[in-house]
């Protein structure tokens, strides 16, 4: 299957959970200017809502994905409390 390179390293929103070993959910991802969704698995189930970075393309429309947490808004966190 060819690998969609473009949306490795995007962010995306888990809309299905993920159920680790036992199945995909699904995410939505900001990619090519929009957003898409995709079939996503990860190794350790993740909820709906949880924020998620993509790490590789498993061909037609199916992602592995691990939760992210934007280093960025640790920054944000400590120059409020600054």
């Amino acid at each position: 299957m060819p690998q969609d390179e473009a949306v490795i390293g995007c962010t995306g929103t888990v809309l299905i959970g993920t159920r680790g070993a036992m199945g995909p959910g699904e995410v939505l991802v900001r990619v090519r200017g929009g957003s898409e969704t995709f079939l996503a698995w990860s190794e350790e189930p993740l909820p709906v809502g949880a924020t998620v970075l993509v790490i590789e393309s498993r061909g037609c429309r199916e992602v592995g994905v691990i939760e992210w947490v934007d280093p960025l808004d640790a920054l944000g966190d400590s120059a409020e409390a600054g």
